[in-house]
């Protein structure tokens, strides 16, 4: 079974994160063989995204949501590890600025999706609006209830004008958090990565794990699937995540377009 099947929400069913076991590694035999296949897997992603790139009909966005030290990084730099960086965009998304705030939430967001023939990866998304906006109350219940469809919406507009979206939430432990915060705290060169506002999210790890059940839930769709991947073991993490984006560009089935010239009237002197 591959691993699209494996790990995606099914749409329109009720989604438990408890469901999802954060040390297991469906679909991998082992580590070693999940190391042995990156490589490979790496070098696929390279050519589909010269073949996206050339048939310029289509872009793909990516978007990466977990909570702190899950490995957002990690991916990002095992991806983009087999992409050209000429055609891939990395957006992080913070708190929003006083610019941003003064129009609806998805601006910032519709302004940093990919371009024909273009990777987008987002490092947090629209998806905080439903996440970090509901646990802390930013707004009323009635705002961001509202926002569920509006997403839902944007990503059908999105997939409907050719932008193929895949959504990845990477699943740790709050064990495994605690594991690697300390590690953090025990290594100087890693102490840039904290901020007292990582340790205050911890304590409602409970409120975040509703609000991303809510999420998955409500926004796994046909058009735009959410996967959770199990995230204790960074091997399998990265070894999923470029397996979907691979088995997904495969099955869009891309082909050249035909040259513009003739070449067998091409003479080279």
């Amino acid at each position: 079974m591959s691993f699209v099947r494996r790990l995606r929400v099914k749409p329109g069913a009720r989604f438990r994160i408890a469901d999802v076991d954060p040390e297991a590694t469906p679909g991998a035999k082992s580590k070693e063989k999940a190391l042995e296949a990156l490589p490979e897997s790496q070098r696929r992603l390279f050519d589909l995204q010269y073949l996206l790139y050339a048939e310029n009909k289509r872009s793909l966005l990516v978007v990466l949501q977990a909570m702190d030290a899950a490995g957002k990084d990690g991916v990002i730099r095992h991806v983009a590890a087999g992409l050209n960086p000429q055609g891939c965009t990395v957006t992080a998304f913070k708190a929003p600025s006083a610019e941003e705030l003064d129009h609806h939430f998805l601006w910032r967001i519709q302004k940093a999706t990919p371009a024909r023939g273009d990777i987008g990866i987002f490092n947090r998304s629209h998806y905080e609006d439903v996440l970090v906006v509901r646990v802390n109350e930013l707004v009323p219940q009635s705002v961001w209830s509202q926002r569920y469809e509006q997403i839902n919406g944007f990503e059908r507009l999105l997939a409907e004008t050719g932008t193929v979206v895949l959504k990845f939430f990477l699943h740790i432990s709050k064990d495994e958090q605690k594991r690697r915060f300390a590690e953090r705290l025990a290594d100087p060169r890693k102490h840039w990565k904290l901020a007292a506002g990582d340790f205050e999210v911890r304590k409602r790890w409970g409120d975040y794990m509703k609000a991303y059940e809510a999420a998955l839930t409500r926004c796994s769709t046909e058009w735009a699937p959410w996967f959770v991947i199990p995230a204790n073991k960074k091997w399998y993490r990265n070894l999923a995540v470029s397996q979907i984006i691979v088995e997904t560009l495969e099955g869009l089935r891309m082909k050249f377009p035909k040259p513009q010239l003739d070449v067998s009237k091409i003479r080279l002197v």
